[in-house]
């Protein structure tokens, strides 16, 4: 958490506040592939639609990709790879339930129906989902437990030959909503900011961004005018109903478009990494106003990532 430190703009540009996250319960898993072509499929098809809780099951992304074979990028069967995460909120009463719903319906669906995969563990924790066994059924009785690749699992009989799935997937805490905005002076200022932060991001262990390309151009707050809504749009921060909404408007003089990334990871530290490694790469952009985040004074969560690293707490 040092970039800050040796960099001006940091203190210029980047807004004293905090990003409001909260807890979530997560799982992670590895899918394996024969080759890239298909690793992504089945991955990009497992992690789509969750975007943002507010109305998909879950919060999922890439977390990264190895080659199988390079230190530090090993996978059990020597393959391709690419590391998942899926996030539920921690505040729903069923989130125990819920995500091993999340997880038997993504990764049965997207997972095994897609060609040469095979899909393992990568939560060593207790408790844990007996998840295996549940998408094993799928086998129809002709499922067989198995070791293989140094695990214990699930071998499915498929038209394509086998599908290998773990016996069990960990789950445990981890932290959502953690946040940026890039206020611009045009929309192609504020669009590349967010795309480097993005990718910086995506370069941060455990950590995932959520949206597609990793950027939102929809930052939401909590709440609505309308009862039936748990989140709407953030019009006080709407470029273009500045005007409409007059003294009410908080959009800065000049700024003309507004990006968000939303990062979830394993530890709020994991996600401050991600935050500070962000808002680095981001202030290498010309054209920006402000790097800020969105928070709601704790109605949303109680896990502040201060935007300046020496206000931070573990």
């Amino acid at each position: 958490m040092e970039p800050w430190k040796s960099n001006p703009l940091w203190e210029k540009l980047v807004v004293d506040t905090y990003a409001e996250a909260f807890r979530s319960l997560y799982s992670r898993v590895l899918v394996t592939a024969r080759d890239k072509k298909w690793l992504l499929a089945a991955c990009t098809a497992a992690t789509g639609h969750a975007s943002s809780t507010i109305l998909c099951d879950c919060e999922a992304g890439i977390e990264r990709v190895v080659d199988g074979k390079s230190p530090g990028q090993e996978t059990p069967d020597g393959r391709i790879g690419a590391y998942l995460q899926f996030h539920v909120p921690r505040f729903r009463k069923d989130r125990v339930e819920h995500l091993e719903r999340v997880l038997m319906a993504r990764l049965s669906q997207n997972v095994l129906t897609c060609p040469t995969t095979r899909c393992f563990n990568a939560l060593e924790t207790d408790p844990y989902f007996k998840l295996g066994r549940k998408i094993a059924f799928f086998g129809d009785g002709h499922q067989t437990r198995t070791e293989q690749f140094g695990c214990k699992g699930w071998t499915i009989p498929t038209l394509g030959g086998e599908f290998f799935l773990s016996r069990r997937f960990g789950y445990a805490d981890g932290i959502m909503g953690g946040n940026l905005w890039f206020l611009g002076y045009s929309e192609e200022s504020a669009i590349l900011a967010a795309e480097k932060a993005a990718e910086a991001a995506d370069q941060t262990p455990n950590v995932i961004t959520t949206f597609p390309g990793g950027v939102a151009a929809s930052a939401s707050k909590a709440g609505s005018s309308y009862k039936f809504l748990i989140a709407s749009t953030f019009a006080e921060y709407c470029p273009t109903l500045k005007v409409k909404l007059g003294e009410k408007s908080l959009v800065p003089e000049g700024v003309t478009s507004i990006m968000e990334i939303i990062i979830n990871g394993s530890t709020l530290e994991d996600v401050a990494l991600a935050t500070y490694n962000s808002v680095a790469a981001a202030l290498q952009v010309d054209g920006l106003h402000s790097i800020s985040a969105g928070n709601y004074g704790g109605r949303l969560g109680k896990s502040f990532i201060y935007l300046h690293p020496d206000k931070h707490k573990s």
